[in-house]
């Protein structure tokens, strides 16, 4: 069986059935598929299980070969779930039981995109949270009334069940799996490789209002400041102490921080300073009363609440969970 354990999410399944995105194939593939173990990132098993082992159709004429079937999925610490590009098909019934199977034996499954409509036909989201394309959302709440469906957060999770809006977004969960198994250095070290920013949390907005030509100003430089900050983040700073450096007000400054990032400076500032005392608890030896004062949090107190909640472990139990992900082998089946 599989472990769910955060440091053990070396075999990741990604089921495949008739008309899944070749998109959301494509970065599942790109974030777990390579080796990178040259760059300190573990080594992943990643397999395509199906219903039967017969090529699969995807849209554009593409084909996909199955190379495990779904009782594979007992075997990985994360099963992974395109969309279809259809959102309505239906998805076979071994599949469904396989993904309920799977949830009950505690192994997180993640969604891209559409894909939170294959957990609602297998009735896993009914009473949790889901997010979807921010298009799909109205749809996805219609036709499963008991899904609480969110349409602003770029990804959530609920009882073990992740979901993820639109497109790229898909990226940023699938990065976020990575950190929270491995370490920040393993997700910035695919994401450096992919190209892409390593780090948006899941509260950031689906979609942003664009500035007209003449706010541009105002958001470079709310850019600056959050560049600044990035480079104090040890420093106790406030909204007010942010919103002087912009030249605003705090309820100005606030309000346009919003509109440039879709989450708050408060939030903003927690995610930075938790992804700092990571890689500080990944890269050194600091006790973790240092940690929590390098990483800006005001007591250690506080840092160990805020780190537990975000992360699932305790900052120690992170530190050893990282040692022994990076000192011992991935298992092979």
């Amino acid at each position: 069986m599989g472990s769910c354990q955060n440091g053990s999410m070396h075999r990741v399944a990604v089921v495949v059935q008739p008309g899944i995105r070749s998109f959301d194939l494509a970065v599942i593939t790109e974030v777990w598929g390579p080796d990178r173990s040259r760059l300190g990132v573990p080594r992943f098993e990643l397999r395509r299980c199906a219903v039967d082992p017969d090529p699969i159709a995807l849209p554009g004429g593409l084909t996909l070969a199955p190379d495990r079937g779904l009782d594979w999925l007992a075997e990985a610490d994360l099963v992974v779930v395109p969309a279809l590009a259809e959102p309505s098909d239906p998805t076979p019934g071994p599949v469904l039981a396989a993904l309920r199977e799977a949830h009950a034996r505690g192994v997180p499954v993640a969604a891209l995109c559409a894909g939170a409509f294959i957990l609602a036909e297998a009735g896993l989201l009914e009473g949790r949270r889901a997010v979807t394309h921010w298009s799909l959302a109205p749809r996805l709440a219609a036709s499963h009334p008991r899904v609480r469906v969110e349409d602003a957060p770029l990804y959530v999770e609920d009882a073990g069940l992740w979901t993820s809006a639109g497109v790229a977004s898909g990226i940023d969960l699938c990065l976020h799996l990575v950190r929270r198994a491995h370490g920040a250095e393993a997700a910035a070290a695919i994401a450096r490789s992919m190209v892409t920013g390593p780090f948006r949390t899941g509260d950031h907005a689906q979609y942003l209002d664009r500035p007209t030509p003449a706010a541009d100003r105002t958001t470079e430089a709310v850019a600056a400041v959050r560049e600044r900050a990035l480079r104090h983040l040890h420093e106790p700073l406030s909204v007010a102490t942010l919103a002087r450096w912009a030249g605003m007000s705090p309820r100005s400054f606030a309000r346009h921080f919003v509109a440039s990032t879709g989450t708050t400076p408060h939030r903003w500032l927690l995610g930075h300073r938790l992804d700092a005392a990571r890689k500080l608890l990944e890269r050194t030896d600091h006790p973790v009363p240092e940690v929590a004062r390098r990483a800006g949090f005001a007591s250690e107190v506080t840092f160990r609440q805020h780190f537990t909640s975000y992360v699932g472990l305790g900052p120690r139990a992170y530190r050893a969970a990282a040692a022994a992900t990076s000192a011992a082998p991935p298992k092979s089946r």
